[in-house]
């Protein structure tokens, strides 16, 4: 029978035996790290949000208090937008 008992690999049951914990923890790790960026992705999103509101309401104050003209407006809008 030589090497039936074993399943005819020294002792182990298949040469690639070891790939599966490794590419579990390889999938962990990648899922780990997705969820982080996308974490980071969001706060960042809703950071630039609040900055580009801010800075249109700057900006609409500024219109209406007559500090900048209608052209200077215009340009500094398309800009932010």
């Amino acid at each position: 029978m030589g090497g039936w008992g074993n399943g005819g690999y020294g002792g182990w049951a298949h040469p690639f035996l070891w790939a599966g914990p490794i590419v579990m923890v390889l999938f962990w790790i990648g899922v780990i790290v997705a969820i982080v960026f996308a974490v980071r992705f969001f706060i960042r999103q809703r950071r630039q949000e609040g900055k580009e509101d801010s800075a249109l309401e700057i900006l609409k104050k500024r219109y209406a208090r007559g500090e900048i003209s209608k052209e200077e407006y215009q340009e500094k809008h398309k800009a932010l937008r």
